[in-house]
């Protein structure tokens, strides 16, 4: 399939996308900034313009399009729910629909998409207690509730153009990369985290994984249609989650928020925190949708195994892997792609020709501590790929993998480094800005550094 995504850059697309490219589909990206959706996506994605607050589409995006999967909308988390922030929020998701349904209706109908996945939320249901939702139960009240109805309805007019939609109304996406997570482990981990209020709420969660399955099933299942419940078949309260969050971190969870601190800090959007829906997901559990996270303490356990940070980069020279390898895989060109504020320098390799077993000696200057660095080679496989990990430096744990693609008369350079810090939750907390900064900032250089060498 020709795949068009909307909001690739989110919690959600940036997965999504590897996945779809993964299955061997073609995708095109509708960004407002091109530049940064091609820093933080795969090189295989087609980039396109958009600025749906004037209206405004590259018509080329369009053309020869199987599906469209539109994610973008502002976050509803971020800052309080001012008159002008709940206006944003509401136009940043109906404006954008009514954008990529304009520019659908102006192709002939032989050429239009066939299919439409649009996210939406549960905070369709508004606050319902105890009550079990599933598709068909009425919608709720409430700010939120008035966003995903408006949302919804200008997503079903899609309908009118022949397309087939389907809505996802989604839960507490659950994700290492960032999301509601990323907000509550720094306060669980020290031990200070703990129910919101009484409590009581419910909380209707998904894996990321889960969900961009679900979103993999909704685009090639032809008997998805209208809303489509993407949560856990198991919804829990916030004390039943604190609690297993509590638990997979073996931190204590008996610091409670109240719910008039919440009310005072957060106004209005209190009502997103002390709410809850008890949402099923019958639709997709009547269509045969597996999830491979079921429950909620599998989910932590799998994405809260460690403390372990991770940076991808894809970029794509001219020229083939015969020829990049040799380059990435020379220990001393690691000195010209890495910036002078890091005094970076290679003091010796073990062997003469690197391989599998071979260990590299480094020094650098971090943050003014002047360090030495000792990596490993534990994958040799020229010249698809090899991976080095620390042995001795500044890092708990550090591994690097390197991967080299043929693609379209030239290489896909593939990076994937996943660190952890020493200390924990404390080095972690203290010392992990100052590294993402760091490495972002070398990171940037070194593509820099490799493009120049290239002739890119």
């Amino acid at each position: 399939m020709r795949v068009l995504v909307t909001g690739a850059t989110g919690l959600v697309g940036r997965p999504l996308v590897r996945r779809l490219l993964a299955a061997g589909h073609e995708v095109r990206v509708l960004t407002r900034d091109p530049e940064y959706a091609e820093l933080v996506l795969p090189v295989r994605c087609e980039f396109f313009p958009w600025a749906p607050e004037r209206g405004n589409a590259d018509p080329d995006a369009f053309e020869g399009l199987d599906a469209i999967v539109h994610l973008a909308g502002e976050s509803v988390a971020d800052g309080r729910w001012t008159p002008g922030h709940k206006q944003s929020i509401m136009r940043s998701r109906t404006d954008s629909t009514r954008v990529l349904l304009g520019m659908v209706g102006e192709l002939a109908e032989a050429d239009r998409p066939k299919t439409l996945v649009s996210s939406s939320a549960v905070g369709y249901y508004g606050d319902r207690n105890e009550e079990v939702l599933e598709e068909e139960s009425s919608p709720g009240v409430g700010f939120l509730a008035d966003v995903c109805i408006a949302w919804e309805h200008s997503v079903a007019l899609a309908e009118d153009l022949g397309l087939r939609v389907v809505a996802l109304r989604t839960g507490i996406v659950l994700s290492g990369d960032g999301g509601a997570l990323a907000r509550m482990l720094p306060p669980f981990r020290l031990g200070i985290g703990g129910r919101l209020g009484n409590g009581r709420q419910w909380m209707s969660w998904i894996h990321v994984e889960d969900l961009v399955s679900l979103y993999m099933e909704a685009l090639t299942n032809e008997a998805l249609a209208g809303p489509v419940n993407a949560t856990a078949p198991t919804p829990v309260t916030n004390a039943h989650f604190t609690k297993a969050l509590g638990k997979q971190l073996g931190r204590p969870t008996f610091l409670p928020t109240p719910a008039l601190f919440l009310q005072i800090i957060t106004g209005e959007m209190s009502e997103m925190l002390l709410g809850g829906q008890r949402v099923h997901p019958a639709v997709a559990l009547a269509a045969g949708f597996r999830f491979d996270y079921p429950d909620v303490e599998g989910a932590l356990r799998d994405l809260c195994a460690d403390f372990a940070e991770e940076l991808r980069s894809e970029i794509w020279l001219p020229a083939p892997p015969d020829e990049v390898f040799p380059f990435f895989s020379d220990a001393y060109n690691l000195e010209q792609l890495t910036p002078d504020f890091l005094e970076f320098r290679v003091l010796g390799t073990s062997t003469e020709q690197l391989s599998e077993g071979s260990t590299i000696d480094y020094r650098l200057r971090v943050r003014g501590v002047r360090l030495k660095w000792r990596s490993r080679i534990d994958v040799w496989d020229a010249p698809r790929s090899f991976v080095d990990t620390q042995v001795k430096g500044p890092y708990k744990s550090w591994r690097h993998t390197h991967e080299f693609e043929e693609f379209d008369g030239g290489t896909i350079v593939r990076d994937v480094v996943r660190y952890e810090l020493p200390g924990g939750v404390l080095g972690a907390m203290v010392g992990g800005g100052f590294v993402r900064g760091d490495l972002g900032a070398a990171w940037d250089f070194r593509r820099e550094a490799i493009f120049d060498h290239f002739d890119v």
